[in-house]
């Protein structure tokens, strides 16, 4: 099992999670990016993104709107992004991404999880050298070689392509993460992305089995339960 995998797992788990943490993320993710970068969809890409991705995943309209219209109201609101690593056991290795308006509050809360399991606390690039930062997009209907032929006429420079059952998943450096997909929106009309994700993910993976396995999911479900932790990036075939 390789990436395809762990981003489908990945996807899985987020989908799983929580409504209202779900909407809670999706909502200060959406309501930062619009602050950043504007609240026209249309002229900001990452807010168009974030949105599709919500909708993807049934986040109410309601939930989308107020988080838009609380920056055009000029709310006070700000959030940090800040990424914790971890070791964990059997050779697992995590990266903590968190979206918080309390960075002491987040790095207390990361470190309760750490004290009540197998995991314990990297410092700053001891775990990240081991993931690649890309872009990913999965979608059904299209054969590997007419995916490649079409990224390849587009000038894409595409990092892999990957085949999971009927799944074509395509990896490329975030920035070109806007050529990659308007080239194949340009050629595929129709398409529909069932994963479109930025995110860290690793070179490696590893397989754990018995305690090493059951102490490594206590550490996903106690992180799934902080408020401020909007994604997980681990080495694991899950």
């Amino acid at each position: 099992m390789g990436r395809a995998h762990e981003v489908r797992a990945a996807s899985m788990a987020k989908t799983a999670a929580a409504k209202s943490k779900l909407y809670s993320i999706y909502a200060k993710e959406i309501y930062q990016v619009a602050k950043n970068g504007g609240t026209n969809p249309e002229g900001n890409p990452a807010l168009k993104r974030v949105i599709e991705k919500a909708k993807k995943e049934q986040v109410p309209a309601d939930v989308i709107n107020r988080s838009i219209e609380k920056v055009n109201k000029g709310a006070g609101e700000d959030y940090t992004v800040c990424e914790y690593e971890a070791f964990g056991p059997g050779g697992s290795n995590l990266i903590i991404k968190c979206l918080s308006d309390n960075v002491n509050r987040t790095v207390a809360s990361i470190k309760t999880v750490a004290n009540k399991t197998a995991a314990k606390i990297a410092g700053q690039g001891s775990v990240s050298y081991m993931y690649e930062n890309l872009c990913v997009l999965g979608f059904k209907g299209h054969s590997e070689e007419e995916v490649m032929d079409t990224l390849f006429n587009a000038d894409v420079d595409v990092n892999d392509i990957e085949v999971d059952g009927d799944l074509v998943l395509v990896y490329a450096a975030p920035n070109d993460y806007t050529k990659m997909k308007t080239a194949l929106e340009t050629a595929y009309p129709n398409i529909d992305f069932e994963l479109d994700e930025i995110g860290k993910y690793a070179k490696d993976m590893v397989t754990l089995e018995g305690d090493d396995l059951v102490a490594f999911k206590k550490i996903l479900a106690m992180l799934d339960e902080v408020d401020d932790v909007s994604n997980v990036y681990h080495n694991v075939n899950l």
